[in-house]
């Protein structure tokens, strides 16, 4: 198939509307409709369908990626199954988040024991379904993706990649720290992602986690003390800068705590909110989506090697495609550095 990367976008089905099947990719992006434990903003399960549509309204030209249109990249089907799961879950449990906020934590979970319950079993059968899904992707020299969804999602391909890889790290880049043990009686929250990694993953080198700034006491403290984590957070980023520290000094200190192979795990609400405003948990703060991808460029210059990434919480709202347009071009910055990252190893 022909493509011409002057022309016009054609929705092929493909994201960025590339001409590349499954066979011929060098990375796989498996996008997970699923939001089935957000209480504060429903809306990311609709993320990977807004952001497929809005990828073709994009130019490729990149300058730091010789023909970037020509990278091998492949969005897998969406879901209809687990699209339908999410939504019949989130019909079924949406009394719960009513009653979370009227009766309070203990009475609402006793209450709706069994739509909690139902949750974690089909939460635990995504994370299996997409750990083994990905797992034979690598054996076949795959790098692979995730494409959210609520940032609980790409727990089974983080965990595939523990069993690939001896050591790894992970940049986070994040409104939140996600590293409660649980939330709302949800095991696999997207507010656990970060503990449920950390715990379940032997090889993790270290959770770098960069632009935090709302978590909870607890979070806090285990972000301090955890051996294996490493948290730069917002207000002393920001006042650093304030101070004359300038982004690029920043970066490298943020860079020196990763280990060789790096998994990026980019939440959009880690970018300043009026650049996604329908996320689920949108926090004033952040940074421009030009900051970010100067960090995440300045990963792979500096010899580290993108082993996959996740894109999550992008939520398309009620009207317009704002978000969906900065999500399609967040996705396209971690597409060129891990094609980037890829060519270099070669």
């Amino acid at each position: 198939m022909s493509f011409d990367p002057n022309g016009v976008g054609v929705a092929n089905g493909n994201i960025f509307g590339f001409p590349c099947t499954e066979e011929e990719a060098d990375l796989i992006i498996i996008p997970i409709p699923w939001d089935a434990t957000a209480s504060y903003g429903k809306g990311t399960s609709n993320g990977p369908q807004a952001i497929l549509d809005a990828s073709t309204q994009l130019d490729f030209f990149h300058p730091k990626l010789k023909n970037a249109y020509e990278t091998k990249v492949f969005l897998t089907p969406i879901s209809e199954e687990w699209k339908a799961i999410n939504d019949s879950l989130n019909d079924r449990a949406s009394e719960y988040f009513i009653d979370l906020e009227q009766l309070g934590e203990d009475s609402a979970k006793e209450k709706h024991r069994e739509i909690i319950s139902e949750i974690n079993e089909a939460h635990t059968a995504l994370s299996t379904n997409l750990k083994s899904r990905v797992e034979a992707l690598i054996q076949s020299g795959k790098i692979c993706a995730v494409l959210g969804g609520e940032h609980s999602t790409p727990l089974g391909l983080i965990q595939a990649l523990n069993a690939h890889y001896s050591s790894f790290s992970i940049l986070q880049l994040d409104a939140h720290a996600d590293l409660r043990e649980a939330y709302e009686g949800f095991e696999q929250s997207h507010a656990s992602i970060m503990y449920n990694v950390v715990e379940s993953c032997s090889n993790l080198n270290q959770l770098v986690q960069v632009g935090i700034r709302d978590l909870s006491a607890d979070e806090h403290q285990l972000s301090l003390t955890h051996p294996k984590i490493t948290t730069f957070f917002d207000w002393n980023l920001k006042e650093e800068s304030f101070m004359g520290k300038t982004w690029n000094s920043q970066c490298e200190e943020i860079i020196a705590s990763l280990s060789n192979d790096v998994y990026i795990s980019f939440d959009i609400d880690g970018l300043i909110p009026n650049l996604c405003p329908n996320t689920g948990t949108p926090v004033a703060g952040g940074f421009t989506l030009e900051q970010l991808s100067f960090l995440i460029f300045k990963v792979v210059e500096s010899g580290r090697r993108i082993i996959g990434f996740d894109l999550n919480e992008v939520s398309p709202g009620s009207s317009g495609d704002w978000d969906a347009n900065v999500g399609a071009r967040a996705l396209w910055q971690l597409v060129c550095a891990t094609e980037l990252s890829r060519r270099i190893s070669c």
